[in-house]
């Protein structure tokens, strides 16, 4: 197979160098002189461990070569793979203008091609750029998108100094596009990489990269900042750190990371507050820790500004307690959305077969009287009986006997689910909290 590559800066070079030492035919496309000379001199453009070995022997094999003449790239490869640049412009948002020029630039060429011809996109794109993208190369070629070429986003994960090893050895190789036969030509292009290969949804495919960089550079700050409260309470940090990152169960973990509901419980907010006055105590700033107490309650808003922004005076909440399997009340983000309801005027009625009246005590009995006074004319135990006579759902906690609910929901019923509910999702008035 003969690949075209589009850009040979860091993640083009390293493709280019890669995919070489595995036995293609590359052709490098740069607009930069001074790039094209370097890869044809058989030199690397970037300062990588590895890099320039790969690029030196698949130079002297003959299976690399350089250009700035993209009609000899297209027309003599089976496959481009995008690699140019995407830099953030004075908004913040990625600049395009590169990808869209370099579709342009294919589309022009590809109208005397006479195979079906993959483009695939390794540059962090904006959601929505394969789209774009297929456009265009559809209107200057005159082909038909998965007719006659595909446009198939598959993000790179490489880190600078440990490129090659990345580009190898990759956590999984993401692919999303429209069309079958350029997934599996992508499949067979990465025959090599012993990685999972996960079809997703084109633009999952596009955001993940932006997910995975704003969660590392998270990890980077937040553990600069334990660092700097640890070094003023005089504990080591790393050891700290090392302890912390051994809790492969909860701590580095899936858990804890689907969006839904906001915290609550005894534990999270108590610590995070406590953690949060150590951090002040010691005059240090810390504004991630700071943050999160104000990230969940915008998210009690959002919660509470969809069931608002509905012109309906009738809800039901199933689920009180803060989290299912519980009946803790301490710091429920559900009480405090029912408290909010009633205080605006709301008729309001509540399900949850675990907080029940005549067995609740202490702390939690004080808490809930403090906040729901006439408790007792809000809970229900009887589905019927709840869902009678509302005309907003939310629901915060997961449903057991589901499809017994589904049968007793009015069409007409507004749902907004908290937890992802399969068998609701194609109930007419559904709307997720964080999803469609």
């Amino acid at each position: 197979m003969k690949i075209s590559i589009f850009g040979v800066g860091y993640v083009g070079c390293v493709t280019a160098g890669c995919l070489a030492n595995k036995g293609y035919l590359i052709i490098a496309v740069d607009p930069n002189t001074a790039k094209v000379d370097l890869i044809n001199a058989g030199k690397a453009t970037i300062v990588e461990k590895d890099i320039d070995k790969y690029i030196s022997k698949g130079v002297k094999s003959q299976l690399i070569q350089a250009t700035k003449n993209t009609k000899k790239a297209i027309l003599e490869s089976d496959m481009a793979i995008i690699c140019v640049g995407t830099p953030n412009n004075s908004n913040g948002q990625l600049d395009m203008s590169n990808i869209y020029q370099v579709a342009e630039e294919i589309g022009n060429e590809l109208s005397l091609k006479n195979i079906f011809y993959t483009i695939v996109i390794r540059s962090t794109v904006m959601p929505g750029t394969n789209k774009i993208v297929g456009n265009i190369i559809a209107e200057k070629s005159g082909k038909k998108i998965n007719k006659d070429f595909a446009i198939v986003s598959c993000p790179e994960f490489i880190r600078e100094g440990n490129a090659v090893d990345d580009f190898m050895n990759p956590p999984y190789t993401i692919v999303g596009s429209s069309s079958n036969k350029g997934i599996q030509i992508v499949n067979q292009l990465f025959y090599f990489i012993p990685s999972p290969f996960i079809k997703v949804d084109i633009k999952v495919a596009e955001l993940i990269k932006f997910l995975n960089n704003s969660f590392h550079a998270l990890k980077v700050s937040f553990g600069n900042e334990i660092g700097r409260i640890c070094k003023k309470l005089s504990i080591n940090s790393h050891e700290l750190i090392n302890l912390f990152v051994k809790d492969v169960k909860l701590n580095i973990s899936s858990k804890y990371f689907q969006p839904g509901p906001a915290y609550g419980g005894s534990c999270l907010p108590k610590d995070l507050k406590a953690l949060n006055v150590m951090a002040h105590d010691a005059y240090l700033n810390t504004p991630i820790l700071r943050a999160i107490i104000k990230s969940n309650v915008e998210h009690g808003n959002y919660l509470f500004n969809m069931v608002t922004n509905y012109d309906k005076k009738s809800v039901g909440v199933y689920g009180l307690s803060f989290k299912p399997g519980t009946d803790d009340l301490r710091f429920s983000p559900n009480l405090e959305l029912c408290e909010k309801l009633i205080g605006k005027g709301y008729y309001l009625k509540i399900f949850d077969s675990n907080v029940v009246l005549s067995q609740i005590m202490g702390q939690n009995k004080e808490i809930l009287l403090n906040h729901l006074p006439h408790i007792e004319k809000l809970l229900y135990s009887e589905i019927e009986v709840f869902l009678k006579d509302i005309e907003i759902l939310v629901i915060n906690h997961p449903i057991k006997d589901i499809y017994n609910w589904k049968k007793k929901i009015d069409k007409n019923l507004i749902i907004i689910d908290l937890v992802g509910i399969d068998e609701l999702k194609n109930h007419p008035r559904y709307e997720g909290i964080c999803w469609e």
